[in-house]
């Protein structure tokens, strides 16, 4: 330990000495490092914003929906037959499924309804869904106004609702705040409005904007409760979502009662194309950072061996003395390693901070945040090790092996 010291406070000497070249060499080794944390900081800083955003493109849930079946009659002629799914079975998949998740039921009112208020009143497209209050957390919506529903007010089926934010701006003159506590006709049915939802525009969902949710039973009493059922479901991680969705399917199939063997009636629905996109969009962003990297780090190694060669030579008359006083070779040799490996290291804690800067100036774009890219971080600690290794090992054998008699007459 007290020779690593000591070879510690040689290298830190002559990197003093010599500030000029060990700058450049320190500057070149960071601009590899920085190029290669950097564009790979800025790859997960891109891949944070995407994953955020996933479950308002919908692409980290999956629906269960009914699905029509191609049955013969009993005079052989092939019929289709749609499977709606009750209420029942829709209440028994959510008290069973046990995959980390939220899980929500709603189901179709009606797309045709006019809403108004006082003298407006809005065109006769709206859609009105029956919802429970994980609703909103299951489709990643926020409210611009007012509050989610309660669970008393799903469960007794209250007449109050919350304004699709296009709906809220038809009839409130761009106020969405002025919509809530307020009163609002569906048909001959009033309501009052508890929220107003953030403006999304059309996805996976449905529009959201033209649409006005209502609590689950109050859809039941209003519109009937034969309509089928959807049952969506949210996973924290779009990774998971293949297993979550083969467990609903499994399960939806006992509830069902459906033989081993036979065909589904119902369809678990995903958007695994655009999954696969997502999933396979930073991989190209990491292979040109990787490959930037290793081009950079090469330059280095050349300019940190050459440095190193001087330096043997600079310091020739110095290894002699050494080795009259008694120093063997294998000191000598660590000696330069050691110097070799501090200048690399040096230059890579410097490309490392810059790099993650650089990279996190994404950051302040997508709105994520501060990202620390340990794996990357680590990586270029290793790699700069790697370098001042490979580029000291051939000038500290070479200044190993002077004779101290030659290295003495020097000059």
């Amino acid at each position: 330990m007290r020779q690593f010291f000591f070879n510690l406070t040689l290298a830190f000497r002559a990197i003093r000495t010599n500030r000029l070249r060990s700058t450049l060499t320190i500057t070149i080794i960071g601009l590899g490092i920085m190029a290669l944390v950097g564009i790979l900081t800025a790859k997960d800083v891109m891949q944070q914003a995407i994953e955020t955003n996933l479950s308002s493109m919908g692409v980290n849930s999956f629906q269960i929906v009914n699905e029509v079946v191609k049955k013969k009659n009993h005079r052989g002629r092939r019929t289709s037959v749609e499977k709606n799914i009750t209420f029942d079975e829709a209440r028994a998949f959510r008290e069973r499924f046990t995959f980390p998740s939220i899980v929500s039921i709603s189901v179709d009112g009606t797309s045709i309804a006019t809403v108004h208020h006082a003298s407006e009143k809005t065109n006769p497209n709206v859609h009105v869904t029956g919802v429970e209050e994980t609703y909103l957390a299951a489709v990643d919506t926020k409210l611009d106004a007012g509050r989610n529903f309660s669970v008393s007010e799903i469960q007794s089926g209250s007449y109050t609702c919350i304004l699709g934010s296009g709906v809220a701006k038809k009839l409130f003159k761009q106020n969405p705040d002025a919509a809530v506590n307020n009163e609002v006709s569906i048909g001959d049915v009033k309501y009052t409005v508890i929220g107003v939802m953030e403006s999304k525009g059309g996805s996976m969902n449905g529009d959201n904007d033209n649409a006005v949710i209502i609590p689950l039973n109050t859809s039941r009493a209003l519109y009937g409760g034969d309509n089928s059922y959807l049952i969506t479901v949210i996973v924290p991680d779009v990774k998971m979502k293949d297993f979550a969705g083969e467990e609903a399917e499994g399960l939806f199939r006992v509830i069902r009662k459906l033989p081993l063997g036979g065909s589904d009636n119902f369809s678990v629905t995903q958007n695994n194309e655009l999954v696969s996109i997502v999933l396979d969009s930073t991989k190209y962003v990491r292979w040109a950072g990787v490959i930037i990297g290793i081009i950079t780090l090469l330059g280095s190694v050349i300019g940190l061996m050459n440095i190193m060669l001087v330096s043997v030579a600079e310091r020739t008359r110095e290894i002699g003395v050494s080795k009259a006083l008694g120093a063997r070779s294998s000191i000598i040799k660590k000696q330069f390693l050691t110097e070799s490996i501090l200048i690399s290291l040096m230059g890579g804690f410097v490309g490392i901070i810059f790099g993650m800067l650089i990279g996190n100036v994404l950051g302040f774009a997508f709105h994520t945040g501060f990202v620390v890219p340990w794996l990357w971080i680590t990586m270029g600690v290793s790699l700069c090790a790697i370098v001042g290794v490979i580029s000291g090992i051939y000038p500290a054998i070479k200044a190993s092996k002077l004779d101290p008699i030659v290295a003495l007459r020097y000059e």
